[in-house]
């Protein structure tokens, strides 16, 4: 016996209640795990691209403040040349340069950028190494300062200058790529919401058909039964298939009309029964 009732109870279809909650909670889970998943992607792309972007700008902002150094340096020698006092002779702080230079290094994500910072090092080693025989050759009798400035400490300047702006031109390649792999990424991010939006409209729909076609057009066909029983006295006969609340009604309906159409068939036999002793 305990079988038995185990297995109707088991067999026994979801009640409406248990089906509108199951269909609308699946549309709410899905929409609210694609919208997780939509945030954690942006989140972690935005967060990348952002430090790239960052690491970008840090590495433009360090590469103009070693070209300002050196471009102070060689205007400061240039005075010395032109005025020919060798006490305006500056003091260029190199320790200072090799600090913004290795921070220049660490904030450089791209690889392809890092060959470029090493012959940067190097046109500025050379810079550096000939400028530094400035004085003995500002002291020389037998050197015209003029033209070995001109003629051999500019040209390792220009190098290096012309390095420096390879290196921003390198950078800001990779900061438009950055820039570019962020609009990528920002739509990339909202693929999952679209798609569950889309699946969730997709599921409304389904929603709105199965609510029309066991719930909406079964109550149309109670209500049309009860008022053709009510204009014409037609019985009530309308069956469909369920086990739920709405059939647990229209069971109910059926059997009231049954047994108004009995109680009215009594009555009318009485009636017809009273007029005959009458008579």
């Amino acid at each position: 016996m305990a079988i038995n009732i185990f297995r109707r109870r088991s067999e026994a279809r979801p009640s409406m209640k248990v089906r509108l909650v199951r269909a609308l909670g699946s549309i709410a889970a899905i929409l609210l795990l694609s919208g997780v998943i939509s945030i954690l992607e942006y989140r972690r792309m935005s967060d990348y691209v952002s430090e790239l972007i960052a690491s970008d700008i840090k590495s433009i902002n360090l590469s103009q403040k070693l070209s300002d150094i050196t471009q102070e340096y060689d205007q400061q020698m240039l005075a010395v040349v032109v005025t020919n006092d060798i006490s305006l002779m500056p003091d260029f702080d190199l320790e200072y340069f090799r600090a913004q230079s290795d921070s220049l290094r660490n904030s450089i994500k791209s690889q392809a950028a890092l060959p470029i910072v090493d012959s940067l090092e190097v046109s500025f080693n050379e810079f550096m190494n000939t400028s530094l025989k400035f004085d003995e050759v500002f002291l020389a009798d037998t050197i015209n300062t003029g033209e070995w400035f001109f003629g051999t400490l500019q040209p390792r300047y220009s190098k290096f200058r012309d390095d420096v702006n390879v290196l921003n031109e390198a950078i800001h390649t990779n900061l438009q790529t950055n820039s570019s792999d962020f609009d990528a990424g920002f739509y990339r991010s909202i693929i999952p919401g679209v798609v569950s939006v889309s699946a969730g409209i997709l599921l409304v729909f389904l929603l709105l058909y199965f609510i029309m076609a066991n719930y909406v057009r079964p109550l149309y066909k109670m209500s049309d039964g009860i008022d053709d029983y009510r204009a014409s006295g037609r019985r009530y006969n309308y069956n469909f298939d369920g086990d739920d609340q709405l059939a647990n009604i229209n069971a109910g309906l059926t059997e009231l009309v049954e047994e108004n159409v009995e109680l009215k068939r009594r009555v009318k036999a009485l009636r017809e029964e009273r007029e005959k002793d009458q008579e």
